[in-house]
């Protein structure tokens, strides 16, 4: 029989029922981490080379301690397991592969055992607790939380939620917002991170989803599904706009929202420090989106390039800084919310570049297909802008056009592809000028032009471009400046950031320049294979 440890049972007892109510944790984890701590002692004072296993009874407090012994053929550890004859004599019958187990004589736990088995309980109770914050939370990331703040420190303000703490950072809080310690603050559950030292539950009052959340507890409509919100983009404390669309065509979703004498956007601006907020109606169309996106000012046209992800937008010469905003931030608000870059510009401006650029594609038609000027004018008026698109389009396209026919069509296209042949000709002789190697020429997707871009840029051989990173091939040069020091590194992109090649043929061009490498590793490792069948012959 299992000899009990002298201790006070019921103190026990109420210790582990203190311990788990305080913590919200499981009670049987506390009886576990004691238990374990017993053990621990036990160890300490028998010799730790025994197998020693405690047993707490969660009802009664009873604590029994026991040594475990292994019945083997052959014994390897004489601490842990005994042999046929040895093990009948501790329990008669016995066999092969039993567990003996050994009653121990209760012991009294030392200052230095207790504060050791302390130390135990506590970090079992603090791991418990770390796993139960993070069980609780990581499924609420996107919710709305009401939290008392409970200190600031550098800037960063800790929130008290009841069952944990949350933590507001400086770039997620509103600017210029003052917050002291005791204050109820609202906040969105930004990301919940496993880490050594706990849960960590990251909040957000500047985050766009923040402001969406706040519509949906002020709009039913929201709420219930019948007006969703498709984008958000906000500049916390100043400004922000909202794209919502209704699936249900008698509700008005910018009147829902705004709600009666604006009562419902009210509360959430009250929410937000006073930020302001345009509520827009959402279109699947980018031009409509865009236009409603920059209101409050006027848009006379948009021009939208779909290959570079860039928008156009012409407005009247009075609407310029009213269509930019202060600081740029009703363009940049809108660009956030159509997710495409949007560029400015006047009437004047957009004639102007208009002028520029059919003067400059009309020039190149004279001069590389040998057509008088009205001609050239003709191509560019029906909106071909380079040598492709009129050596590459159908015939009947070409002929097609007032003035035009098949006959024209088939000589103009003709001076076309010879026009590319001799511009690939030249760089082909440039680029062997520059002591390109040939390899390179049968790599996917690059042209001799492009070759002579690599070897203006000192790459020249394939292991030159092998060495080369995706990023530093094809990344497109950055339009606008993150820093505001001028004098800082200009970004330059890719060295190919001009041909508009996409990341996937970046990937491509990449893998078969090192293909080489890997040529001759397997030529090495076949070798290296004849080799030893050579030697195990001999």
């Amino acid at each position: 029989m299992a000899t009990a440890i002298s201790a006070n049972r019921a103190e026990l007892i109420a210790i582990a029922n203190s311990v788990a109510t305080e913590k919200m944790i499981d009670k049987e984890i506390v009886i576990e981490a004691m238990e374990d701590a017993i053990q621990r002692a036990a160890r300490a004072r028998y010799g730790a080379e025994n197998d020693i296993r405690a047993k707490l009874d969660p009802e009664t407090g009873d604590l029994r301690l026991w040594r475990v012994v292994e019945v083997v053929e052959t014994v390897e550890d004489y601490f842990k397991q005994v042999d046929l004859k040895q093990g009948q004599k501790l329990q008669p019958g016995a066999a092969v592969g039993d567990f003996i187990v050994d009653p121990l004589p209760p012991i009294d736990l030392g200052r230095i055992d207790a504060q050791s088995a302390k130390q135990v309980i506590f970090q079992k109770v603090r791991d418990a607790e770390r796993e139960r914050q993070h069980e609780e939370f990581k499924d609420r990331v996107g919710e709305i939380i009401t939290g008392v703040v409970k200190s600031v420190e550098f800037g960063h303000v800790v929130v008290n939620l009841g069952r944990a703490e949350g933590v507001i950072r400086r770039d997620q809080q509103i600017p210029r917002e003052v917050v002291r310690v005791g204050d109820r603050v609202r906040s969105v559950i930004l990301n919940v991170r496993r880490e050594n030292r706990g849960p960590q539950i990251f909040l957000s009052r500047a985050h766009p989803e923040f402001m969406k959340k706040l519509f949906a507890q002020e709009v039913p409509e929201i709420y219930d599904g019948i007006i969703e919100i498709k984008a958000a983009a906000r500049d916390p404390g100043s400004r922000a706009k909202i794209g919502v669309i209704s699936h249900d065509g008698s509700i008005d979703p910018v009147g829902a929202c705004v709600g009666m004498k604006g009562s419902r956007v009210q509360a959430v601006v009250q929410e937000m420090q006073g930020e302001k907020i345009d509520i827009i109606p959402w279109s699947e169309d980018t031009a409509t989106f865009v236009v409603n996106a920059l209101q409050p000012a006027t848009v006379s046209r948009v021009v939208i390039d779909e290959d570079e992800g860039r928008i156009e937008v012409v407005v009247p010469d009075d609407q310029l800084s009213l269509a930019i905003g202060r600081r740029g931030q009703n363009v940049r608000l809108a660009s956030q919310l159509t997710g495409k870059a949007i560029d400015i510009m006047t009437e004047a401006d957009a004639s102007e570049k208009r002028q520029k650029e059919f003067v400059e594609r009309s020039e190149l038609f004279q001069n590389e297909l040998d057509v008088d000027e009205t001609l050239s004018q003709l191509l560019v008026a029906e909106g071909f802008g380079e040598l492709e698109e009129v050596a590459y389009v159908g015939i009947e396209e070409l002929a097609g056009i007032e003035g035009f026919d098949e006959e024209l069509a088939q000589e103009l296209q003709n001076r076309a592809l010879e026009a590319l042949e001799r511009r690939e000709a030249a760089s082909r002789e440039e680029r062997k000028a520059l002591g390109v190697e040939d390899a390179l020429a049968e790599m996917p997707h690059l042209t001799e032009a492009m070759l002579v871009t690599l070897g203006k840029a000192g790459i020249k051989t394939l292991d030159d471009l092998a060495d080369l990173a995706t990023d530093e091939l094809v990344a497109k040069k950055r339009q606008n400046e993150r820093r505001r020091n001028k004098e800082s590194a200009e970004d330059k992109g890719g060295v190919l950031a001009s041909y508009g090649l996409s990341e996937e043929q970046g990937n491509e061009i990449i893998m078969a320049a090192r293909a080489h490498w890997f040529e001759d590793e397997d030529g090495a490792a076949g070798e290296g294979e004849v080799a030893d069948v050579a030697e195990s012959s001999q």
